[in-house]
């Protein structure tokens, strides 16, 4: 069953950042800026009737142990100091976490279409912290985790979550 839904998952993923590059070249221009080059997909999140999205104690556990992985290792991310080795042992931190969340997490079918976005930025992320992507660099994949949680902590109700990841950086150029 979780392969099942990951695989979904990745599909879905495939089909929205397919659909991510539709848009002006200013809105694109935009995203580069913001997010280090990457197509952030936490751009299309919308608030429900001006709220956040319910979340349940798994995504919420998941997250924070996202957030507490990114923010061990942001200043040296910032300072530039994180070596290929410590990017790619977060990456796997974060898609262990993600792949739980995706297994555990049981919301409102349209709170559950709000994550996707989320979900995809983060693992879009995974993916340049591991160097997967010669065009981009790990930093860029720092910069689209960053941008997912700060994005998770706009939208979704989380009583436990701060204003913004990575300590004392609340810009995402910042690092």
């Amino acid at each position: 069953m979780r392969d099942t839904r990951l695989l979904t998952l990745l599909a879905w993923f495939c089909v929205v950042a397919s659909g991510a590059a539709v848009g002006s070249e200013s809105d694109r221009a935009h995203e580069r800026h913001q997010h280090g080059g990457a197509s952030a997909l936490v751009t299309k999140l919308e608030l429900q009737d001006g709220k956040r999205w319910p979340t349940d104690a798994s995504l919420r556990t998941g997250m924070a142990a996202i957030r507490a992985a990114f923010d061990a290792d942001h200043p040296a991310i910032h300072e530039g100091r994180e070596t290929d080795a410590q990017y790619t042992a977060l990456a796997a931190k974060i898609e262990r976490e993600v792949n739980t969340i995706v297994t555990h997490c049981k919301l409102p079918p349209a709170a559950d279409a709000q994550l996707h976005y989320v979900v995809g930025d983060l693992l879009q992320g995974v993916a340049l912290l591991r160097g997967d992507d010669p065009a981009r660099s790990r930093h860029d994949g720092a910069r689209l985790v960053h941008g997912a949680l700060n994005a998770y902590g706009k939208y979704f109700e989380d009583p436990t979550w701060t204003a913004d990841a990575g300590p004392g950086h609340g810009h995402d150029h910042d690092h």
